[in-house]
């Protein structure tokens, strides 16, 4: 079977920019993310992951490029998950995220499942709509983002004061 992808790049522009790509069912996300970066333009260089996400966009488990837990808790690799491992009917988004000092976060939805069409070649890129920009749009938080429980400077402590300030100055 043939997985459609709609992959949106998340930007705050009225322009939408995405690709639609088709891919075989049991290729692997790397090669999704190969396609993907390819798609995009980019040189596919830098680190990248896919986060299992739900109807809310909300960013779970990671899949990762490579295992980089040290042994400790070991991570699902791009490279070792098969795409229909992770996305089917049930489960039809991911996000992906390319470049983390640029931070490219992409939408990645699972739209169709069709035949394989004898003769093609996959994957393929079926769409293209819009340009991406020259560098990776910015995210602007919101104060309703933040924890409002997580407010280290809302604990009436002067810190200027030093000699209030409960601890030992002679501590080494």
């Amino acid at each position: 079977m043939i997985y459609r992808f709609r992959v949106i790049l998340d930007n705050d522009t009225e322009d939408d920019i995405f690709r639609d790509i088709e891919i075989r069912e049991t290729d692997s996300l790397e090669d999704l993310h190969n396609t993907i970066t390819q798609s995009f333009g980019f040189d596919g260089l830098e680190m990248a992951s896919f986060y299992v996400s739900n109807d809310a966009w909300e960013q779970g488990e990671e899949i990762s490029m490579f295992d980089v837990s040290e042994g400790t808790n070991a991570v699902r690799t791009m490279s070792e998950t098969v795409l229909n491992d992770i996305v089917h009917e049930v489960q039809t988004k991911l996000i992906y995220v390319y470049d983390f000092l640029n931070m490219w976060t992409f939408f990645v939805e699972l739209a169709e499942i069709v035949d394989e069409a004898e003769g093609a070649d996959y994957p393929n890129l079926m769409y293209v709509h819009g340009q991406i920009p020259d560098t990776a749009p910015e995210k602007a938080f919101e104060a309703e983002d933040l924890d409002d429980d997580f407010n280290e400077l809302d604990d009436d402590i002067d810190v200027g004061d030093y000699d209030n300030l409960d601890f030992d100055e002679n501590w080494n």
